[in-house]
């Protein structure tokens, strides 16, 4: 499940991941597939995100190396599971979400201008 690293004169070639225990790699897969049709899980996120780019199957395999170093820290740390949440991913990068969805909206013809909420008292 581990990605594969083929890289000449700093491109990137095909990262094909390598052989392994084909047992385990359908079981994460397949476990992977549930993960990611979850609600508001961090793994569910991770799927969407990486679906649109490389397409389902390889989205899937993403997530279930995810899941496979999930896993290994559980087991390792003996500590359980914490997840991220959905929206780890949009505060991470804040201000590069607003900035694409600004300009989401002005390619729709609108005229934006943000404002910051308030704190609540």
């Amino acid at each position: 499940m581990c990605p594969g690293h083929n890289e000449s004169g700093g491109k990137r070639k095909s990262g094909k991941t390598r052989k392994g225990n084909g047992w385990l790699r359908s079981t994460l897969v397949e476990a992977a597939h549930g993960a990611a049709h979850t609600k508001d899980t961090y793994l569910a996120s991770q799927y969407h995100r990486l679906v649109g780019r490389r397409g389902k199957k390889r989205a899937l395999v993403a997530v279930g190396h995810s899941l496979l170093v999930i896993s290994h820290y559980v087991l390792k740390r003996r500590q359980a599971y914490y997840d991220l949440g959905s929206n780890y991913f949009e505060d991470l990068h804040r201000q590069r979400v607003e900035r694409n969805l600004v300009k989401r909206l002005e390619n729709l013809g609108y005229k934006v201008t943000l404002e910051a909420l308030s704190p609540a008292a």
